[in-house]
């Protein structure tokens, strides 16, 4: 393993980034520098939910709007910078539920190691490590690629609106039925008042790093969040345009982060040690 790999981790909506420490503090124990910087999509200081420890979510958005994608991708881009262009490091970004999004938007060609290489430059991201994650298409939204074409709106049976209905804030309905399952209860309560809220990310694609990077896909066979079935269609129909993801599976549910912890880190470790520089 590369000493100067990092791992940036892109966190699902819905959450703080605090609750993805048993990941981080997982892959640092394997020598591994990792990293899951506060998405602002996720973020309640910017979600005017009045006191973030006891959140409202019925009030107005704020004045400016919503963060969207484009504010969770200039978030990753941050610590990209700061790894990559201060420190050439060599970059895997792990990508997780909703944080696919941020993850393919921000790996843009110019901080993608063989592009940097070309200039005579080191570091640079090699590869994107997706799971349970929602691979949206170039050219497409998350709310575009997953809501029927006729033009209904379908709200799958884990996520719950407030007063202001899909122009306010999502919240995730009965987590430990349909994010937590595989966790025992103590585990449960402990990461359930971690969660947040987000609003609809309406943001468009538009870089294509599936065609750029090595790519790999760890199915959760006990997702009720995104099930693998659509997780299966989902890689599928992205590797019939830009060629084949290199393809994991777990026995898991959404949050193998918390339930198969070291599992998960086996098997990012196996896909970083297959990258060549």
């Amino acid at each position: 393993m590369s000493s100067d790999l990092a791992v940036v981790i892109c966190h699902g909506f819905f959450h703080n980034a605090a609750i993805y420490q048993p990941l981080v503090e997982a892959l640092k124990s394997h020598g591994i520098d990792a990293y899951c910087p506060q998405l602002p999509m996720s973020d309640l200081s910017k979600l005017n939910v009045g006191n973030i420890i006891s959140p409202n979510f019925n009030l107005d958005p704020p004045s400016g709007g919503y963060p969207q994608g484009e504010e969770d991708t200039q978030a990753v881009l941050a610590i990209l910078e700061l790894l990559i262009e201060n420190q050439n490091r060599r970059v895997l970004l792990v990508a997780h539920s909703g944080g696919g999004f941020a993850a393919t938007q921000s790996a843009l060609p110019e901080v993608q190691e063989k592009h940097r290489q070309s200039r005579g430059l080191t570091g640079g991201i090699v590869s994107i490590f997706y799971y349970g994650a929602f691979i949206v298409p170039l050219g497409e939204s998350l709310h575009t690629t997953f809501q029927p074409k006729d033009g209904r709106i379908v709200t799958p049976p884990w996520l719950q609106f407030h007063k202001n209905g899909r122009a306010g804030i999502g919240t995730i309905f009965e987590p430990e039925k349909y994010l937590f399952n595989g966790l025992d209860e103590g585990q449960v309560q402990k990461w359930k008042p971690l969660l947040t809220g987000s609003p609809m990310c309406m943001t468009t694609l538009t870089n294509n790093a599936y065609e750029t990077l090595p790519c790999a896909y760890l199915h959760l066979e006990e997702d009720r969040m995104l099930p693998e079935a659509v997780q299966e269609r989902l890689v599928a129909a992205q590797s019939e345009k830009t060629g084949a993801f290199k393809v994991y599976n777990c026995a898991s549910g959404h949050s193998p982060h918390l339930s198969h912890t070291q599992e998960l880190v086996d098997i990012v470790l196996d896909f970083a040690n297959g990258l060549v520089s």
